[in-house]
């Protein structure tokens, strides 16, 4: 007899035997042995056994290594076959579901992405049988130091939890992820952190505040707050950078960002010179902007404001010495000095959330409010030079016009000096204010937003700023017709006092601004987390 017919055979017998399908062990024997035969035996035998496995439960050890040698096959489509089938092996025998799962996580080693695609699908089902066994099986593996494998685990993890989780994600698997996520997170690459990340942060866990309050303590394990910062150490610098931002959308008012403020205030900025590679620097300003918004009390508040505002003052400079020359009436010559916006965006705003735990800082010491008036009023008329021409380069163009690159970053450098403004013209009150309110410009908006803001504020109204979540803003600080003319003096006692105003823009002003919008910068690439070091 034909062996594909005698298989069929066999199929028919353990089919219709029902309750007595156990005095049948022979032909399911057969069956198993089938896995040795040729491609249409295998693939038979593959559906046979995932059929009649549950009735023999004394040969679950046999039945499965049978499949996980189909599962070994050099034929892909016998591979995929047992794959699929190995689930239904297990929708009666939960207690294989660890075993399948931990050998299917092998497969995806495999370069077929047809064959990986048939693994993530069959894990999704052993996770909707067994969910905390997968979980067990899937970590376990992780263990291994096998890179690719590791990689690609955790990725399926990552991309499918989302929809595995509804209805199955009970506290006790919860409690288990965490505590798994945990264990991993000793011993991770750059790469394996942002996904383990990715799979917490997927998950209901982040639906509650302790959920919030437990990643962001993850974080902060991983940040290792108790080093002592080196800004030569390239790899802990990264990983600061990395670590925060993925804290960052887990920060609320319940949820405070103190102990990250601290740190950066008390290890980072201190050494912010020694930091060589501009993009970083910003980053880490740009991060502590973000942080700064939900930051609870400090101890002490006034030395962490103190570290704040020197940095800030090294981004905002005194207006130049003035020269005046006897040729007839005199003229006034200003030195082209270079404004970093987008550094000191992030700065002014971090300077404006802190000081409110000391709103004498500035006040409390003359020489200081004189000083920082001076800088900001000198600002102030740079900032609105650009915008002035920022403006009057969108002004012509309609919404459509504006979502083309060139317009979202001149879209994005109005926002940066409207939100300066805004903040110099509180700070620049007396006494000084803290009430504005501003978005910063480096946060994710709408492109379309963006560009009916940017029509708006093209066109000199801003009311629609408010829709695309940045603050509405006042009148705009501007200054008389011309710039005050200042003599050479050591105190600056003949400095024209801040004026609000009616005039123009002067056309002296600004003329050495840096007017090349900022990027954000970012890990880069191969650098950061090594296994073993992080």
């Amino acid at each position: 007899m034909d062996i594909i017919d005698k298989m069929y055979q066999h199929y028919e017998v353990l089919n219709d035997a029902k309750d007595d399908i156990g005095k049948h062990r022979k032909e399911y024997e057969e069956i198993l042995g089938a896995v040795k035969g040729s491609d249409k035996e295998k693939k038979l035998a593959s559906q046979f056994i995932a059929k009649f496995a549950k009735s023999f439960p004394d040969m679950e050890n046999e039945t499965i290594d049978a499949m996980f040698d189909l599962c070994e096959d050099d034929d892909v489509l016998i591979r995929k076959q047992a794959i699929k089938d190995l689930v239904t092996v297990c929708k009666d025998n939960k207690g294989a579901v660890r075993k399948i799962a931990y050998a299917l996580a092998q497969i995806l080693q495999s370069e077929d992405n047809s064959e990986v695609t048939a693994v993530h699908n069959s894990i999704a089902a052993l996770y909707q049988i067994d969910p905390a066994a997968t979980i067990e099986a899937l970590f376990s593996e992780l263990a291994e130091d096998n890179e690719i494998m590791r990689e690609r685990t955790l990725k399926m993890l990552a991309l499918k939890l989302r929809s595995l989780e509804t209805g199955v994600m009970k506290p006790e698997v919860k409690e288990l992820l965490i505590k798994e996520c945990k264990k991993i997170l000793q011993d991770v690459t750059a790469d394996e952190f942002v996904l383990v990340m990715a799979i917490l942060g997927q998950c209901k866990i982040a639906d509650t505040v302790s959920g919030q309050q437990q990643l962001v303590d993850l974080v902060a394990e991983q940040c290792n707050f108790t080093q002592v910062f080196n800004p030569s150490d390239q790899e802990h610098l990264d990983r600061i950078i990395i670590c925060i931002k993925h804290a960052l959308p887990y920060f609320s008012t319940q949820v405070k960002s103190t102990a990250f403020v601290s740190f950066i205030c008390d290890q980072v900025l201190p050494h912010r010179n020694e930091i060589g590679q501009s993009e970083q620097k910003l980053d880490i300003f740009k991060l502590l902007a973000e942080l700064s918004s939900n930051c609870g009390p400090l101890d002490p508040a006034v030395d962490r404001i103190q570290i704040v505002y020197d940095t800030l003052l090294e981004y905002m400079p005194l207006p130049p010495p003035v020269t005046e020359e006897t040729n007839g009436a005199g003229s006034t010559n200003e030195t082209e000095i270079r404004l970093e916006f987008t550094f000191v965006e992030s700065l002014i705003f971090v300077f404006h959330q802190l000081a409110r735990q000391n709103r004498e800082f500035l006040t409390e010491n003359a020489d200081r409010i004189k000083d920082f008036r001076s800088r900001l009023q000198y600002f102030a008329r740079g900032v609105q030079g650009y915008m002035k021409k920022l403006r009057e380069s969108l002004q012509d163009k309609g919404v459509d016009q504006l979502k083309d690159e060139e317009s979202r970053i001149k879209v994005t450098a109005l926002r940066t000096t409207s939100n300066i403004n805004s903040i110099i013209r509180d700070l620049f009150r007396n006494p000084p204010s803290y009430k504005a309110m501003v978005t910063l410009s480096f946060k994710p908006t709408n492109a379309s937003q963006a560009a009916k803001h940017a029509a708006a504020v093209a066109s000199g109204n801003d009311a629609t700023s408010e829709a695309v979540g940045v603050a509405k803003r006042h009148a705009p600080i501007t200054f008389e017709s011309s710039p005050p003319k200042v003599r050479a003096n050591p105190d600056n006692r003949n400095r024209q006092p801040y004026v609000v105003p009616t005039g123009k823009f002067s056309a002296n002003v600004s003329h050495g601004a840096d007017t090349r919008p900022r990027g954000r910068g970012g890990y880069r690439g191969g650098r950061g987390f090594r296994r073993g070091g992080y």
